[in-house]
């Protein structure tokens, strides 16, 4: 009987303290059917060298230096090196639970193709985790048991990117990572969203999140709040935006402003709704901030909601449901 082959793509950079402990985690797993395939950002630090150990011990471990630069062109290089039915990421400072790759496998052969493998995961850090990244935690792995994270596609990143994994014609079919857009793992959620792939739910935690100061997403400029939010208008602008109903942004804080520039970037007109009684009637980017109450006089509109605090999210929310409008057709939290 033939096993079908996963191909684990892993770009890594200068984490010669966790690379180890990422590598023992693959070679572990229940299914043996894999090769992981590590690709060098160009570290300075003694990471090379203990993949190179690996590598000689174990012929399913590749190594390969970054053809390019940057994380994109080592996932890049990494699959262009791949041979494997099905195609899975990791991050080189993470950990697999043991029957990661078997949990994902059997889901794909079980589901077929145009179906994305997922898994819960668990952030741990030595000095503990924050309440941010703990409420995220909870946020997401709530989304996968149910297989619904779409739904909230528009918050945050909805799919981990060391946890996920899907058919070989399937990730190309979605362009793989062929586009230049960070970041890249929010950017490769959406077009699985947009590809109509659907997410099976899974009430496994299948990796072990790491956290720490250095960790990329916390200090790479591409990961920063403006870049998540170019991304958001761009794939909503693409996907979802009607542009036969009028167009409406709650809040006029950080984030309600950047989208408003954003919108005006694409010369997609809009309202702009703030409940701060200091703002209202304000002129900002040329758009004056209406009341709460002008949505009354717009006919079934669309709304991207910027407002940030939990209470005041929940009274939006029931505004909308007593308006018998639906999340993801008629409203957009983004945030």
């Amino acid at each position: 009987m033939s096993h079908p082959r996963v191909s684990i793509l892993v770009p890594y950079k200068n984490t010669e303290l966790f690379i180890a402990e990422c590598i023992i985690s693959i070679i572990d797993q229940t299914y043996e059917y894999w090769e992981a395939i590590l690709v060098d950002d160009h570290s300075d630090d003694l990471s090379s060298n203990i993949v190179e150990e690996f590598a000689r011990k174990d012929h399913r471990i590749k190594h390969y230096k970054n053809e390019g630069n940057g994380i994109i062109e080592a996932l890049r290089t990494a699959f262009k090196h791949s041979t494997g039915n099905y195609i899975t990421r990791m991050d080189s400072d993470d950990m697999m639970t043991p029957n990661r790759l078997e949990v994902m496998v059997t889901n794909l052969i079980k589901y077929g193709k145009k179906h994305l493998a997922v898994g819960k995961v668990k952030y741990f850090r030595d000095d503990g985790v924050s309440d941010g990244y703990a409420r995220y935690e909870h946020w997401i792995n709530q989304l996968t048991k149910t297989g619904t994270n779409y739904t909230e596609i528009y918050k945050e990143c909805v799919i981990p990117s060391p946890c996920w994994m899907l058919h070989r014609n399937d990730f190309t079919a979605c362009e793989g990572f062929e586009p230049n857009r960070y970041p890249e793992d929010y950017d490769l959620t959406f077009r699985f969203y947009r590809a109509g792939y659907k997410c099976i739910p899974c009430d496994e935690v299948l990796l072990h999140w790491r956290d720490y100061n250095t960790r990329t997403s916390r200090t790479h400029e591409h990961y920063a709040i403006n870049y998540f939010l170019d991304i958001k208008v761009h794939y909503f602008l693409e996907l979802d935006y009607d542009s036969e109903r009028p167009l409406t942004i709650w809040g006029a804080g950080n984030k309600g402003k950047t989208v408003a520039k954003l919108l005006i970037e694409n010369q997609i007109p809009f309202y702009w709704i703030c409940d701060n009684q200091k703002k209202i009637g304000k002129d900002i980017y040329g758009k004056q901030l209406l009341n709460f109450e002008y949505l009354q006089q717009l006919n079934r509109p669309q709304s991207i909601v910027t407002v940030a605090n939990d209470n005041e999210q929940k009274d939006i929310v029931q505004y909308f449901k007593t308006h018998e409008m639906l999340p993801m057709r008629d409203y957009f939290f983004f945030c």
